[in-house]
């Protein structure tokens, strides 16, 4: 007799997750303003069509259903950040965290709210090579490539196009110091110099004196790791102004069409972006377009497979709970298993279910190493008439 009744409470633990339906929450932290809010649109909206398709197909946890609930990270200050986060967390009881966006608000989000509270965050955007080393708990993850990867990638691109003197100038926060490192250190080690090498800060009226200075050392062409809705763009503007460069290279918190608006003077100038030319990249961009949003924009594909992982890896634990999904979302995301692309949500949910195993490759071709981040494809671009052209992915 105790042998059965411990099986049949066996069998009512195993049944009970996924008979009790549950309004999931997940918090979707992005900078809705501030220097990349023309990027945050796009990205929000490939979070949400994430769990729109998963609410919609009753198959996570018993037909629990997801919302999405926003918070400014506002991209570059880390206290009004962790304010939005706690809240998130504390008052809207978020399960976990799509986000941050920009590199130094998502540490302190991380070490201020994640952390304390044992919420697992998974960023489509954060690239600081510090996230690949911080103290998590193993509660984060990224589905964009760090810059160390960056660094290496815009090397080649500018070597490739002949340029072998460069000045440089990148946003003074975790993102473009970390960019900064990683491109010096590829760069000069590939035979290229650094004319000068010197931080700008955001929300300035007036970049004259930092073009002058930069314009003083010289350099085949500027490379401008900043942000393009505020210091990065003034950069840019101050140099055409002052004819000290007609050519830039736009790492990726400068690639984006707000950017385009400068005009055709930006015609040529060239960079790089996470991205990839994946079966899913094309199937998510049909999917965007049919939800009424660009699936081009960059970080888009990021921030759908940022939202399909969580969602994906409280399916393979059999609960909502950060504490359980945390040691899911590497198997969801690599191999072995089924493949599953943009639009598949569903087809992942039964198969987990079952008790199968997927391969989640997504809209951005996701392959989790090391940290928890993402192996990484960048899509080189340069600006032709007006637009940004791609040339080839790496």
């Amino acid at each position: 007799m105790k042998k059965l009744l411990t099986a049949s409470l066996a069998a009512t633990t195993l049944l009970t997750p996924a008979a009790m339906a549950e309004d999931i929450k997940l918090g979707v932290i992005y900078g809705f303003t501030g220097p990349i809010e023309s990027l945050t649109g796009p990205m929000a909206s490939g979070a949400e069509m994430a769990m729109k398709e998963v609410s919609d197909s009753g198959l996570l946890l018993g037909g629990s259903s997801v919302t999405s609930v926003r918070g400014d990270s506002t991209c570059i200050d880390s206290s009004a950040a962790t304010i939005a986060a706690e809240r998130l967390v504390t008052s809207d009881k978020v399960n976990a965290i799509v986000g941050g966006d920009c590199s130094g608000v998502t540490g302190a989000i991380l070490q201020n709210v994640a952390r304390p509270n044992g919420i697992v965050m998974i960023s489509p955007s954060a690239t600081s090579p510090g996230l690949s080393t911080a103290e998590d708990d193993g509660l984060f993850f990224r589905t964009a490539p760090s810059d160390a990867r960056e660094g290496q990638v815009m090397t080649e691109v500018i070597m490739e196009h002949g340029f072998k003197s460069v000045a440089l100038t990148y946003t003074n926060n975790d993102y473009g110091k970390g960019l900064a490192d990683s491109f010096v250190s590829a760069f000069e080690a590939a035979g290229g110099e650094i004319t000068v090498n010197m931080s700008h800060e955001d929300v300035k009226g007036d970049y004259g004196s930092e073009v002058a200075t930069l314009a003083a050392a010289g350099g085949e062409i500027l490379v401008v790791a900043g942000y393009l809705d505020q210091g990065g763009r003034g950069i840019i503007e101050g140099a055409l102004d002052t004819g000290a460069w007609e050519q830039f290279v736009l790492p990726g918190g400068m690639i984006g069409d707000n950017i385009l608006s400068i005009g055709e003077d930006l015609n040529g100038s060239f960079g790089q972006v996470a991205g990839t030319d994946s079966p899913g990249a094309a199937q998510f961009a049909d999917l965007a377009e049919a939800a009424g949003f660009d699936g081009s924009s960059p970080f888009a594909p990021e921030s759908y497979d940022a939202a399909a992982l969580i969602m994906l890896a409280m399916q393979a634990a059999g609960s909502s709970d950060s504490s359980a999904l945390k040691d899911k979302v590497f198997d969801v995301a690599n191999a072995p298993g089924e493949q599953i692309f943009p639009g598949e949500l569903a087809k992942a949910l039964q198969i987990l279910s079952d008790g199968g195993e997927i391969d989640y490759v997504g809209a951005s071709a996701v392959e989790l190493i090391g940290g928890g981040e993402s192996a990484g494809n960048y899509r080189e671009v340069e600006v032709e008439e007006g637009a940004f052209k791609t040339v080839r992915f790496r």
